[in-house]
Order: structure tokens, then C-alpha cells, then sequence
């Protein structure tokens, strides 16, 4: 498999920590993002969207959007499960994944950001503002949610990483990034530092690409 992406990706990273968790090896190619290499004629063959990631599967296939491309890994290769087993926690369990997915990453993603900068002509520290108050307003669902439901264990569904924790790290290693005050969501950084003591999630960081 080929994985194209970029180090600094959120959504990359979430499939790069799937396929570290089910142990399946790859090819990484990145695509700098900031140099524009995803909106290239090359790339657009492989992704019409231009986005990151994308998984070129041995048979020629591509598969795009991250959430898309962990439900895949997850039916065909089925060991470790990314989703519990019964089917109230898998929807608990993808519940919380797209409320990270869907509802605070889009909205500081690294075009957003740059549209906020280049077209609306926002100084860095009002952009960083913006970037700050969804990820804390994101947060602070997140965090009342995974202290409420007796479901949550080490990590956000029981003991064993699933498809929210996934999307956790990431989030948070971004939000640590642009200086986002995380003291109100010990739970969260609980979550976050557990997933960081196993070896996919180290091997998957954004240092390593």
C-alpha cells in the first residue's frame, strides 16, 4: 500500500496510526501541503479533491478520506478492531470520532487557516484566536461526554484504542500547537497520554514524517 500525505495532517495522521495498530506496512509518500504538492496535476489523478490523505491499495484502487480509509482497514482486516463489537458502543465509538472529524477539525484545518489569512486579511493572532475558540468549544463537548458516559475507560471507549482515540491525538497535537489552554479537559490529556505510551501512536507521530 501507498499512503500519500503529509506529516502535519490530522487526517494523515489517523490513518498512519490505523495502519500502525493493525501492523500493516506501507509506503509513505508526502505531499507538502504549504508548498501546495496536493493541488499538483499528479496528485489530482490520484485524489480529484487534492486532499490528503489517500491509500493506493495493491490492486491499483485509491481510497480517499481518512475516516473512509480506517472503515476499510477495519472490514478487511479485522484484527485489531478499531469498533467494539456490540452495535450501541461501535455508534457511541463513531459518535465520538466525527465529532472530532467532522465538527472541529474542518474548521482549522490548514486551508481554512489560510483563507482566514490570505483572503480576509486576519492578523496571525486573530487567526490563532479563531483556531483556538472551536477547538475549545470542540473541547468542551468532548470532555463533559467522556467524563459522563461510563463507557469511557483508559481510553475513549474502554481499555483498548479505538477509532475516537485515533482521531484524539491528533487533535490535540495540533491544539498544543497553536497554544491551546488543555488544563480544562484532564480527562481528554488522560486519553491523549495513554495513547501516546503505545508504540502506533509513537511510530505514527508527525516528527517521524
Amino acid at each position: 500500500m501507498i499512503l500519500y500525505g503529509y506529516g502535519l495532517s490530522s487526517a494523515s495522521y489517523r490513518v498512519r496510526i490505523a495502519l500502525a495498530l493493525k501492523n500493516l506496512p506501507y509506503t509513505s509518500i508526502a505531499k507538502n501541503l504549504r508548498a501546495g504538492e496536493h493541488r499538483l496535476p499528479e496528485f489530482l489523478r490520484i485524489n480529484v479533491q487534492g486532499f490528503v490523505p489517500a491509500l493506493g491499495l495493491d490492486d491499483g484502487a485509491v481510497l480517499t478520506q481518512s475516516m473512509a480509509i480506517m472503515e476499510y482497514l477495519d472490514e478487511i482486516y479485522p484484527i485489531p478492531s478499531l469498533l467494539p463489537a456490540e452495535p450501541l458502543a461501535r455508534a457511541r465509538v463513531r459518535a465520538l470520532a466525527q465529532a472530532i472529524a467532522s465538527d472541529i477539525h474542518p474548521l482549522n484545518n490548514l486551508r481554512v487557516l489560510r483563507y482566514l489569512e490570505d483572503n480576509l486579511r486576519l492578523d496571525k493572532e486573530t487567526r490563532d484566536t479563531w483556531y483556538r475558540h472551536w477547538v475549545q468549544l470542540g473541547f468542551d463537548a468532548l470532555e463533559r461526554w467522556l467524563v459522563r458516559d461510563v463507557a469511557t475507560g483508559r481510553f475513549c471507549h474502554g481499555n483498548s484504542p479505538t477509532l475516537a482515540d485515533i482521531c484524539l491525538v491528533p487533535q490535540v497535537f495540533n491544539a498544543r500547537r497553536f497554544a491551546v489552554d488543555l488544563n480544562p479537559y484532564p480527562r481528554i490529556l488522560a486519553i491523549d497520554a495513554a495513547c501516546r505510551e503505545l508504540a502506533a501512536f509513537q511510530t505514527a507521530a508527525p516528527e517521524k514524517f
